[in-house]
């Protein structure tokens, strides 16, 4: 696949979409992952004296409130920290932007402003606009792809500009592929951790892997289901009513494959603090389950000894919490100490890794959420259609 690498990009204006998408609290950015994930790309480009121009959404756009709220300036004051020779365009009109961009000179970038706000417009970006794209084609020469959680989204600063512009994937797209491509064909005995709330989230990448995995370990609310499919009784736990079927299904073929948590931390809701515990057996009617518990912990460990590769995806409690944090605290220290490959996708369960501490002790943290579901499901991804194989 055509990457950064095969650009000459000297006097060159690229386009290259990143993946700016961090998570703020009073306004204040939490993790700055997806920032830092992003400066080898663009610093490629500067160094080979190229021009940077940029995209990125940020936040779920509704309203012109939220113009407020997710301008991309916040990310700036963090950029221009690793990027010294960046400015930001603020402003949506195409001719302000066009002049902006043609006074910037090669070797420095410019950061444009949030690709959703253009959806206040008539959806331009969700909607890959004809009329945006061709605009943002228009600013440069070359287009780079280094947003891997929006790939599965055929969006205007994605797809849409493809359509035009020659394409390539920047460096942490190709980090992302080559190390999601492992699962196709892993080392054995090979495990499938998920978690989350929904089955039908994941159930495609379930469907994707049961036939070639030697154990798939399911906690989170998505076990609830499992449970509920099995006939289990628990309380006031959330499950999907529309995917018992499903699970009864997935139990009755793959049922040596399928393990399912045996005991559980729960309590009336997440915020409140205790952490109750019960067993599966004689589950508590007033509890909702929040956490897997240490009966669980110990089977799902024994399943794990032996394991060579192991894909994980979605905490397997209410890890906002620190006291539903346990089972997937407890996990994450097995397979740190388990010479294995060990793969984690989704923000939950990434976020959950980094909150913990134990970044540094697994093999690879993917940066996608549903593009990695996505990508794991179908070995596709709409926004890299058009790029030369």
């Amino acid at each position: 696949m055509k990457s950064i690498l095969d650009f000459d990009l000297k006097g060159k204006t690229v386009l290259i979409r990143c993946d700016l998408n961090v998570t703020l609290v009073d306004g204040k950015i939490l993790d700055d992952t997806r920032i830092t994930s992003s400066i080898k790309s663009i610093k490629y480009i500067l160094d080979n004296g190229g021009k940077a121009i940029i995209l990125s959404h940020f936040g779920k756009v509704k309203t012109t409130e939220d113009k407020e709220k997710y301008s991309l300036r916040i990310v700036y004051d963090r950029l221009k920290e690793l990027i010294p020779n960046l400015s930001f365009c603020d402003s949506l009109d195409f001719d302000t932007i066009g002049d902006f961009v043609g006074k910037v000179d090669f070797g420095k970038a410019v950061l444009l402003e949030n690709t959703r706000f253009y959806d206040l417009d008539g959806k331009l970006e969700s909607d890959c606009s004809e009329k945006l794209y061709k605009f943002y084609a228009s600013l440069g020469d070359i287009f780079i792809l280094d947003a891997f959680g929006s790939l599965h989204r055929a969006h205007a600063s994605t797809l849409g500009i493809s359509n035009i512009l020659p394409t390539g994937i920047g460096f942490l797209v190709i980090d992302e592929l080559k190390n999601l491509d492992v699962l196709f064909h892993p080392e054995h005995p090979f495990a499938v951790i998920m978690g989350g709330a929904k089955v039908s989230d994941k159930i495609s990448v379930i469907n994707s892997f049961i036939d070639q995995v030697d154990t798939l370990l399911v906690g989170g609310a998505m076990a609830n289901t499992f449970l509920k499919a099995k006939g289990y009784d628990l309380g006031i736990s959330i499950y999907e009513e529309e995917m018992l079927d499903t699970c009864k299904s997935l139990l009755k073929r793959y049922g040596d494959k399928i393990v399912l948590p045996v005991d559980f931390y729960g309590n009336l809701s997440y915020e409140n603090g205790e952490a109750k515990y019960t067993e599966l057996d004689s589950f508590d009617s007033s509890l909702m389950a929040l956490d897997i518990g240490p009966k669980t912990v110990e089977l799902f460990s024994s399943k794990l000894a032996n394991i060579k590769t192991v894909f994980w995806n979605g905490p397997l409690g209410v890890t906002d919490f620190s006291n539903f944090s346990y089972g997937t605290k407890s996990i994450l220290a097995v397979i740190s100490n388990i010479s294995c490959t060990s793969i984690l996708g989704g923000g939950d369960v990434v976020a959950a890794v980094k909150n913990l501490g134990f970044s540094d002790k697994v093999t690879f943290l993917s940066t996608g959420g549903g593009a990695t579901l996505t990508y794991l499901a179908d070995k596709d991804l709409i926004s890299l259609k058009n790029i030369e194989r």
